[in-house]
């Protein structure tokens, strides 16, 4: 479902139309079952159960007492139990035997349906009570069902159940196993809703765990939990908020070396938790919890809000350094930088609303980082405006520096440093403005170098950075005729491989299930899954995507015949799904299976792209039945019961329950093991017609051995085949593109389509809706200005501040190796309102001091002079703030690191470079603005419209 579907209402649609499709099914086949999960969701926890009772007691107690109190836990969609020994009541049928006493089996599954039934029969009315009649009729024990009556026959006697099969009381055959590190066990895999909280689901099924290994202590039941979701996000959370607590220390400790006092420094950094409380009490409101992403947004929006509150400051300062007492200076300095302050927090706060209101993928993520970085910058604004300026009336003063203290000394030779700083500058700018098509040459120059990076292949592109979760998903698959206990052995040295590594914790191995699949389909028998538990980030040196790609090939070296792919959980707790996926359509299958393998080739031959491989696998052998419906008509034999009967003789009938103890069990008729293991078996099962007379299916059906697809997927109702490739060590983007070219070579049969999915998709959607995004946002940051200058021409001046952080944020991704991502792209349109600040200021000043009579290149002059040092401020304190984000390496730092070295980059070569562009710009448009004024008035003396 799209974001912004209502999952429950959805769920209750096709509910109702797949009850209304029931009618239009063969009789006899289960209810079609819709359920709230999305089967690419890795599950939230995966747990093994063991206990001292007996296998078949502890399956018991897992199936039905734990199954029911796990499903009811809030946010849970579908609790899986994997392996474990079920009861069930075999009814193994000899063939021979059957045909002696010329009877089918289907007559022997409806001798026990007659015989094991139990239902209210009425009641009755006496003088003073009413009665209910309860009939009975359900066997209670095995020895039982060997007494059924099967058929009594005149002059042969009664026949027995016994005497045609042998009933056993069993353990029904395993569709899966589980083990963990190597020891069997029950494993259970809880998979939340769709619209669930990973964290908080996982703490509910915790506490279940602990309450009933306590409520069953006697029992020794144990639940060894293999892994868990929610580890890595709370990891990922509190390295957040350690960033954020970093950020706020180093923003404090620019502030000392910039203004001096700690009074100052503090006066600035009560805008820090003046903005954020209000910021929580906000996110309360919206329903909004602490999560990944609102964390993320708080430690990057610490540069920012203290913004404000510096410009304002250091303005107020000045004044006062102008000899004017505190209360005047704060009243004066406010009001002077207040415009300014309003514009540059209205820029940063319209870059985020587009993505806020974005729908789709993206809208889902970043609405809440979004609704942050707004709701604090707003409030930063609030507080410059009346906080700030009421603390340095209160408290400000003028810190004179002497050389007597060290602390002294150090700060006046930072300010001399400065100083010296603005000269150099100045004389520079000066120089600029003298050579600007120089300097607006070179600087496209630069701008077209770094964009080219992307197309050269410097900096790739991916729909989300790929992140170590310290989890690894191996999956093998054996021949497609592999029994699941053949299967189970070679998993088995597959564990014994894995748990030599030093840095593997813990190995989960499901065998016959597989993530992704609906349970208990008996097709996975040579299929397994291991999920690898690795130690600590810190404590290893291979990432889990370089140790996924090792361990894959060791184990394909040392197990020959199995084939083995290795992936990784991703942010969105996907761990099945292919991030490339390329579904062909059509209603031709075998024209659909044609492309498929010419797709499968070409993408194989990609660097990067691994594992690649068809939905569909390899068709398999099969047995078929050609019946021929004269010979049929003839000897009194119908469709509906020869097909009933391969059904009953081979794959078994277990409609008949047996009950015990309260519990249910099934009762499974079927063909004896030896009666059901070859073709010539098919060929010799026995039918009855109405008259008692008995024939073989060969006398009336032809059967061969012949193949057929192992599985048939369908969507938007065409077949389809998807073709799924991994990707290591190159951006999936880059490999994808890649894929995406060398398709246009490959010829399409008619009515074949192909259709890009998984991560591509997402990609190509969210970069859609970014794009989007960007280009408002710079329409909006120009609007704003338009609306607060009431001027057209000027706002440009302040958009050629964007290309040139555009430099600086590209060559940082290119350097730090990292892709082109949604983060990165956020990180970018972050950057839209956080450079044209600089912009602003010196634009701002510049037309004061021209309303008071200067020229625009002296104006110029004194502006970029007297701006330099609150630009200074803001932006080192913004890069050192980011800083700890950037090198981050804890969990979920790969998130963060693309998007604060975007950030980085950029607010570096925008310092650098802006205070010379934006005073260039401003001169070239205000030469043209007077040559424009110049000819106005030149017309008007031709025309003598001059009044004398």
């Amino acid at each position: 479902a799209g974001a912004g579907t209502d999952i429950d209402k959805a769920e209750r649609d096709i509910q109702r139309k797949a009850d209304h499709a029931q009618n239009e099914l063969p009789q006899g086949i289960d209810k079609p079952m819709v359920s709230k999960v999305n089967l690419e969701e890795a599950p939230v926890i995966k747990a093994g159960i063991t206990s001292n009772k007996s296998p078949r007691e502890t399956f018991d107690f897992v199936d039905l007492q734990l199954l029911p109190v796990l499903q009811n836990v809030e946010g849970v969609g579908q609790v899986n139990i994997i392996g474990g020994d079920k009861r069930e009541i075999q009814v193994n049928i000899n063939q021979q035997k059957l045909k002696s006493y010329n009877l089918g089996i289907g007559s022997i599954v409806q001798a026990l349906d007659k015989a094991n039934k139990s239902f209210p029969a009425g009641s009755i009315e006496t003088m003073d009570q009413q009665l209910s009649i309860r009939f009975d009729a359900n066997v209670t024990s095995v020895e039982q069902v060997r007494e059924l009556i099967v058929s009594r026959v005149a002059g042969a006697g009664t026949v027995y159940l016994r005497d045609i099969a042998e009933v056993v009381d069993a353990t029904a055959k395993s569709t899966a196993i589980n083990h963990i590190n190597g020891i069997p066990s029950i494993g259970i895999q809880v998979v939340k809703q769709s619209d669930a909280n990973a964290v908080n689901v996982s703490e509910q099924v915790k506490l279940k765990f602990a309450e009933i290994e306590k409520q069953y202590a006697s029992q020794d039941i144990k639940f060894s939990i293999s892994s868990d979701q929610s580890i890595y996000t709370l990891g990922a959370a509190d390295a957040v908020i350690f960033d954020l607590g970093l950020a706020i220390v180093i923003v404090g400790i620019v502030m000392l070396a910039f203004l001096h006092s700690v009074r100052s420094s503090m006066f600035v950094l009560v805008a820090l938790p003046a903005s954020i409380i209000p910021t929580f009490i906000a996110m309360y409101v919206f329903g909004f919890s602490l999560n990944l992403m609102t964390l993320m947004a708080m430690s990057l929006v610490v540069g920012i809000l203290v913004d404000d509150s510096i410009v304002v400051l250091e303005n107020i300062y000045r004044h006062m350094e102008m000899g004017k007492d505190r209360a005047k200076a704060a009243l004066e300095g406010r009001n002077e930088i207040g415009f300014t302050a309003l514009a540059i927090t209205l820029v940063d706060v319209v870059v985020f609303l587009p993505l806020a209101l974005s729908g789709g993928i993206i809208g889902s993520i970043l609405q809440e980082f979004s609704l942050v970085v707004v709701v604090s910058t707003l409030m930063s604004l609030f507080v410059c405006f009346t906080i700030t300026p009421m603390l340095a009336s209160r408290f400000g003063k003028l810190e004179h520096l002497t050389k007597d203290t060290l602390w002294g000394r150090i700060n006046l030779g930072f300010e001399g440093f400065i100083d010296s700083l603005k000269e150099v500058y100045v004389k520079a700018l000066e120089y600029c403005l003298g050579k600007k098509r120089w300097l607006l040459g070179g600087t496209l120059i630069l701008l077209f170098a770094s964009i080219s990076l992307i197309p050269f292949g410097f900096i790739g592109g991916s729909f989300m950075p790929i992140q170590d979760q310290g989890e690894v998903m191996i999956k093998m698959e054996t021949a497609p005729n592999a029994t699941i206990y053949q299967t189970n052995l070679l998993a088995q040295d597959a564990e014994k491989l894995i748990m030599k590594e030093p840095t593997v914790t813990k190995v989960f191995s499901s065998v016959g299930f597989v993530g992704g699949s609906v349970a208990g389909t008996s097709s996975n028998s040579n299929l397994g899954e291991l999920t690898i538990t690795l130690v600590d980030k810190k404590d290893r040196e291979q990432s889990a995507e370089e140790f996924g790609v090792y361990i894959q090939q060791k184990l394909s070296s040392e197990i020959p015949g199995v084939k083995f792919t290795s992936s990784q959980t991703s942010i969105s707790g996907n761990a099945t799904a292919a991030p490339i996926q390329v579904a062909i359509k059509g209603i031709d299958l075998a024209s659909i299976r044609e492309v498929a393998d010419k797709f499968k080739a070409m993408m194989a031959e990609v660097p990067g792209a691994k594992f690649v491989d068809l939905s569909v696998k390899d068709r398999k052998p099969q047995v078929e039945v050609q019946l021929d419906r004269e010979k049929m008509t003839l000897l009194g034999i119908d469709a509906s019961q020869v097909g009933s009967s391969l059904q009953q003789a081979f794959s078994g009938d277990d409609n008949g329950k047996f009950k015990q103890n309260g519990n249910e069990y099934d009762i499974l008729i079927r063909l004896d093991e030896n009666d059901r293991g070859s073709i010539e078996n098919v060929r010799n099962l026995s039918f009855t017609n109405g008259d008692g007379q008995s024939f073989v299916l060969s006398q009336f059906a032809e059967v061969r051995e012949g193949f057929g697809e192992s599985v048939l997927q369908r969507s938007d109702r065409l077949n389809n085949i998807t073709v799924n490739a991994y990707v290591v060590g190159r951006p999936v983007g880059t490999v994808a593109a890649e894929i995406q070219e060398k398709a246009k070579s490959i010829k399409l049969p008619e009515g074949v389509s192909v259709d890009y999915l998984g991560d591509v998709k997402n990609q190509g959607d969210a970069f859609g809706s970014l794009g989007i995004a960007l280009i408002t946002g710079i329409a909006l940051v120009y609007l704003i200005m338009v609306a607060l200058y009431d001027n057209l021409i000027y706002p440009f001046v302040v958009l050629f501040s964007i290309p040139v952080a555009l430099v600086g944020s590209l060559l940082a991704l290119a350097l730090t190796m990292e892709t082109l991502n949604v983060f990165s792209i956020i990180g970018i349109i972050m950057l839209l309102g956080l450079v044209s600040k600089n912009a602003i200021l010196i634009v701002d000043f510049t037309n004061q001091l021209k309303a008071e009579g200067k020229s625009a290149k002296e104006a110029l002059l004194e502006a970029g002079k007297e701006r330099l040092r609150p630009i200074l401020m803001t932006t080192l304190a913004m890069v050192f703030g980011m800083l700890p984000i950037a090198i981050a390496s804890g969990a979920g730092s790969e998130i963060k690191n693309g998007m604060a070295w975007v950030i980085i980059g950029g607010l570096i070569s925008s310092m650098v470079l802006t205070v010379f562009i934006v005073p260039a710009v401003y001169l070239i448009i205000e030469g043209i603005k007077n040559k424009f004024a110049q000819k106005k008035v030149a017309n008007k003396f031709q025309t003598g419209e001059v009044s004398h």
